[in-house]
């Protein structure tokens, strides 16, 4: 639960949308925040708390689990 909030806390950064979140089988989407804008060092992060760039869904997305 500590790294999703972390994670969060980074794009929240990032997030100019009230819903920046969605759900679709079983993966976390964090939508309308691109690739591009998001830090070098947020992404390192993002990559080390579970999120990834998802080319499918063209957002970040995360399907981690401990």
């Amino acid at each position: 639960m500590s790294d999703l909030i972390k994670a969060l806390q980074i794009f929240l950064k990032y997030a100019d949308s009230d819903y920046p979140i969605d759900c679709e089988h079983g993966i976390l989407l964090v939508v309308d925040i691109s690739q591009e804008e998001v830090s070098p060092k947020d992404k390192e992060s993002l990559n080390d708390l579970g999120f990834f760039w998802n080319n499918g869904f063209d957002c970040w997305a995360s399907f981690y689990s401990a």
